[in-house]
Parts: C-alpha cells; sequence; structure tokens
C-alpha cells in the first residue's frame, strides 16, 4: 500500500513537472501588431534622430514575418520584405537576423513530436502499472470467486442445526467427494448440481460450507450478480473462467448464492436472446452440462426464488437435487439456539425450550441475531451471565423495535392503551383453542403503543376455520374494548383492522371457508420482471367481487361482535386488568391469571 502511495506521488510530479515545462516553452508574450510602414517610420527616422526599433527577426523571403524589439523593450510583429532596407537598418544601429521557416529538426521535434511521445509512455506505463500487482483494469472476464481452502477455518455439520432433513440429503454428496470410486464402480452417476431452496435466512450458505467443510475439498464461493457487468459478453466470460479454475483444483464444489439474479426464464423483458444476463445464463447451462464433462466438479446455488428460475437450469443434468431448506420447527429453532449459544454464559433461568416456543417463524439467522442482542443487553448492564429478561427483551426488540421508553403519553392515551391491549387479552382467555397468552405490555416500541403477545404451544402447518374465526375475534377486542369503555373509536386499532382484513379475504378468497364454497377467487398476476410472463388467469364477474367483499366484511363485523358480547359479559376483568396494566406497564402469563382469576364471577 505505501509503495503504491509512493508510485503514484512519484507520476503527478512528474506529469504537473512536463506539463510546466511545455507551457514554458510555449508561454511566451504575444507581440503587438504593427503596419509595415509604421515599422519602417520607426526604424528608419529622419536624419539626426535615432531609430526607436532595436532588433527585427526575419522569418522567410520576400513577404516575410518580422518580429522585433523597441528600444523601450516591448515587442511587435508585422509582415513585409526588408531586403532593400536592410543596409540602412544596419547603418541606424538595427540588429538584423533571419530565421529559417523549417525551423529544423529540433524545434520540429520539441513543439509536436515530444508532447505526443510523452502522453504515449504515460499511457504505457498506465496499462504497465495496472496489469501488474493485482491490478483488475483488464480484468473484467476473470471471475471474482473466492475459494476457501482446504487449510482454511472451515464449518462442519456440528455448526449446523435444526435443518437435519438437508443435512441428510447432502451426505452423499459428501461420501462422493470423499470416494467417487464407491458410487462410479457400479456404473452411477453422482448429481452435478445441487440447488439449496428456502427462505432467507434459513441456512442455505452455512449448509453449502458445511459440505465443503465435512468433504475437505476447495470451495469455490460467487454471488449470482458478481457475473453481470455493463460491458457486453463479460458475464459468458467469467462462467467459463470459474469453471476451468474449478476443473483445475477438482474434487471441489462451486457455490453460486442467490442464482436467481442470474438464472431468471430467458425470453422475459427487453433485449431478447442479446441481453447480456441471458448471454451469461446460456453460457453457465453450457458449462453444467455440456460436450465437455465436469468430473469432479459439483455445482451447489442458493435461492429464495426458485419459481423464476429457468426451466433448463432446473432439469436433470444440471441441478439434478432440489433440497428445501425451510423455517426451523420448535424443535429445531431449540438446537439452533443452542449451538449459537455454546460461547454464551447462561443464566440459571434461561430456558431455551421456552425461546424457541416464542420464536415462531424465526429461521437461523433470526435466532443468532437475538442471541447477540440478548448478550449486548447483559454486556450493557455490567452482568456475567444472559438472562432469560435478556433473551425476552431482544425478542421483543427484534419483532417490535427498541422500546421508547421516553415517548411521552398522556394519562388518557395511557388509559385507552390499557384497555385495548386488555381487551385482546380477555377475548383471547375466552375463546376455545387460543394460544395462551405470553405477556401483555402497554410499552410503546416501534410503531405500536402496546402489545398482546401470545406464545403457543406447538408450530401449527394447518390451521382450522374455527381457529381463524378465533383470530378474527381477538383482532376486534381491543377496538371494542374502547367502543363500550370510551364510547369512541380511535386509530389504535387500524393495525389489528388490516390484520383482520387479511385473514377474512383469504379465508374467503383462497381457503374456501366462506359461504361462496371451496372455490379460489383471489386474482393474482405475476409480472414480467419477477421473470415470468403475465399468464392469462380466471376472471371473477363483478358479481362475485361484490360477494366476496360483503363475505368479508360479514365475517369482520362478526367477529367484532363476538368480542364485544365477550367483553360486556367479563366487563369486571377487563377493568381490573386494565388497572394492573397502568400500575406495572408490563404483564406476564401468570400475573394475567391471577388477576383474571380474582375477577372471575365465580372468585
Amino acid at each position: 500500500m505505501k509503495q503504491s502511495f509512493k508510485n503514484l506521488i512519484v507520476w503527478v510530479l512528474f506529469i504537473v513537472l512536463f506539463i510546466v515545462i511545455v507551457q514554458t516553452l510555449q508561454s511566451r508574450p504575444d507581440p503587438a501588431e504593427m503596419g509595415f510602414s509604421e515599422f519602417i517610420r520607426k526604424a528608419l527616422p529622419a536624419e539626426g534622430q535615432p531609430s526607436e526599433v532595436a532588433e527585427i527577426t526575419v522569418k522567410g523571403d520576400e513577404v516575410a514575418e518580422i518580429e522585433g524589439k523597441l528600444g523601450s523593450g516591448e515587442t511587435f510583429r508585422t509582415l513585409g520584405d526588408v531586403r532593400e532596407y536592410q543596409k540602412d537598418l544596419v547603418a541606424r544601429g538595427v540588429e538584423v537576423k533571419y530565421l529559417s521557416t523549417d525551423g529544423g529538426l529540433w524545434q520540429l521535434f520539441l513543439v509536436n513530436l515530444l508532447p505526443i511521445l510523452v502522453l504515449g509512455l504515460l499511457f504505457f506505463a498506465f496499462i504497465r502499472q495496472a496489469q501488474s500487482g493485482g491490478g483488475r483494469l483488464f480484468n473484467f472476464g476473470k471471475s471474482r470467486h473466492r475459494i476457501l481452502s482446504e487449510d482454511a477455518r472451515r464449518v462442519t455439520f456440528q455448526d449446523i442445526a435444526g435443518i437435519e432433513e438437508a443435512k441428510e440429503e447432502l451426505h452423499e454428496i459428501i461420501e462422493f467427494l470423499k470416494d467417487a470410486k464407491k458410487f462410479t464402480r457400479l456404473g452411477g452417476r453422482i448429481p452435478k448440481g445441487v440447488l439449496l431452496m428456502g427462505p432467507t435466512g434459513t441456512g442455505k450458505t452455512l449448509l453449502a460450507r458445511g459440505v465443503a467443510g465435512e468433504a475437505g475439498v476447495p470451495f469455490f464461493s460467487i454471488s449470482g450478480s458478481d457475473f453481470v457487468e455493463m460491458f457486453v459478453g463479460v458475464g459468458a466470460a467469467r462462467v467459463r473462467d470459474l469453471f476451468e479454475q474449478g476443473k483445475k483444483r477438482a474434487p471441489c464444489i462451486i457455490f453460486i448464492d442467490e442464482i436467481d439474479a442470474v438464472g431468471r426464464q430467458r425470453g422475459t423483458g427487453l433485449g431478447g436472446g442479446h441481453d447480456e444476463r441471458e448471454q451469461t445464463l446460456n453460457q453457465l447451462l453450457v458449462e453444467m452440462d455440456g460436450f465437455e464433462p465436469n468430473a469432479g466438479v459439483i455445482i451447489m446455488a442458493a435461492t429464495n426464488r426458485p419459481d423464476v428460475l429457468d426451466p433448463a437450469l432446473l432439469r436433470p443434468g444440471r441441478f439434478d437435487r432440489r433440497i428445501v431448506v425451510p423455517s426451523p420447527d420448535v424443535r429445531g429453532r431449540e438446537a439452533i439456539l443452542g449451538v449459537h449459544t455454546r460461547k454464551v454464559p447462561l443464566g440459571k433461568d434461561v430456558d431455551l425450550a421456552v425461546l424457541s416456543r416464542g420464536t415462531p417463524g424465526f429461521v437461523g439467522a433470526d435466532l443468532e441475531n437475538m442471541v447477540n442482542e440478548a448478550a449486548l443487553l447483559a454486556a450493557r448492564k455490567s452482568r456475567d451471565e444472559v438472562t432469560m429478561a435478556d433473551f425476552e427483551e431482544a425478542k421483543d426488540k427484534i419483532l417490535l423495535g427498541v422500546a421508547r421508553k421516553s415517548a411521552v403519553m398522556s394519562e388518557h392515551e395511557r388509559e385507552l392503551t390499557a384497555h385495548h391491549e386488555a381487551g385482546h387479552t380477555i377475548v383471547a382467555k375466552s375463546v376455545p383453542g387460543a394460544d395462551p397468552i405470553h405477556k401483555v405490555t402497554i410499552i410503546p416500541r416501534g410503531m405500536s403503543l402496546g402489545q398482546t403477545h401470545q406464545l403457543p404451544v406447538e408450530d401449527r402447518y394447518t390451521i382450522s376455520r374455527g381457529f381463524l374465526l378465533d383470530r378474527l375475534a381477538i383482532a376486534m377486542g381491543g377496538r371494542a374494548a374502547e367502543m363500550i369503555v370510551f364510547g369512541e373509536e380511535t386509530t389504535g386499532a387500524g393495525q389489528d383492522i388490516k390484520m383482520a382484513t387479511d385473514i377474512a379475504r383469504r379465508m374467503v378468497a383462497q381457503w374456501g371457508m366462506s359461504v361462496l364454497g371451496p372455490v379460489h377467487m383471489d386474482q393474482r398476476e405475476d409480472m414480467v420482471f419477477l421473470g415470468r410472463e403475465l399468464t392469462t388467469q380466471r376472471e371473477t364477474s363483478e358479481a362475485t367481487a361484490q360477494r366476496v367483499d360483503r363475505e368479508i366484511k360479514r365475517l369482520i363485523l362478526d367477529a367484532h361482535d363476538r368480542a364485544t358480547e365477550i367483553i360486556r359479559d367479563r366487563f369486571r376483568s377487563l377493568k381490573d386488568l386494565a388497572a394492573a396494566l397502568l400500575e406495572k406497564e408490563s404483564l406476564d402469563g401468570n400475573e394475567v391469571d391471577a388477576i383474571l382469576a380474582r375477577s372471575s364471577p365465580s372468585a
């Protein structure tokens, strides 16, 4: 770095010096124009008067260019023939010089050829500098992959949890890379490509690195966006270079992350077959399954948009296997938390099973972030262990944002928020089959003024109509409580209404859970820029669309009426729970159960 900086300074000084020299040679003051008659009058005045001209330089013959200097030091320029006045000029003491019009080879070189020669040398030196020392000026066609060699720190399957099925499917790839003859002796062929599909953050890239770590082979990693540049043909050249490097170090793994950046379906958008991205994809297809075999080279790729990939990329012989890397279930989340908390000192009250139950929908990246946030919170409080409270705070921070404890709320707004959250809680505790209440709080977080958090006992893969109707009633519980206690609607229920409307629309238009019957009526169009052509789908009539809207409205209003009836029946419980929230601001599930037990009619 220091040497490059010194070289840069030397080149800058050289260029500045060259410019100064050229400017010095060419920067002479322009002489004043003078007529030839005036020149003769000043050079040859009347008898007895001295000549005003000190010297002249004549360039050319006959009508020549004359440059001279007066006695006062001023310069001038004129045109004329001074041959007949030469004797008189010399007699008057004027120094006369003659200069050849061609100026000589030396002057021609200095004025015309030297700047061109110097610029050429500078350009040649710049090219040499760019080509040496790792310069990338002319390396557009070189692949920008990163190599994780066998000597580097490796990730093994022990560092990966929560995706056991995907790990089992990749064991065959690992065995092949360790001992290829075991499979080829019976005429079998190992899959050429493995496509990892799943939501963002589920560990697709980590799984690929784990395969390389288990097999002990070189690992080439590149992103799909690294292939395509603004220059035509660069992407295809980089694909060729990547596979050439892989063949030299076979057996190896070539991993292409976010392959949908270069592997989207062809024939969409502008450019046609001459589109740079499509040319890159064509070259990738040829390299994966062309005339030249890629012995010992296994291609792995990851994407969270498999629906936009080109069919030719997914056919057998290219990506033979497609492995789904789903979001982890409750046991998978617990295993992932165990991996990420290996080096974190945990308090005695930390229960990873409870944390895994309280994080439905979290993927590996979310859980790692939660553990990191909890460790930072504990360190901020100068503790030696990470407690359960730190994990709960970190989870709330990820889901809802940082607690806005400095937010100034009026007493009326606090009461409104407390009754709103108490309404959600009362309905959730009253409907059958609802998830248990984990925590209720009126501390503002992010854009929310409060939260009622339910903790599912187990993951759900199918949802019944009764459970969804309960969800609608719980969502309407906050608005129903505001109407009963304060007699007016507020904007606090806006997000609840939006969520309820979305659930009701899906029930009617997608899941067939209404009087309209099991008919799919949700109209969606795939966009060209997402990699698919516009498809013609069955359109619903205007009358059917109106029936859908009426049915959605009916479901939401029925849920609101149901929530209102529950809250009226348990009005005392609502007031007691709201009072406790105003006092403590946050209540856990046990505290909620104790308050409701004391305020129940049988108590």
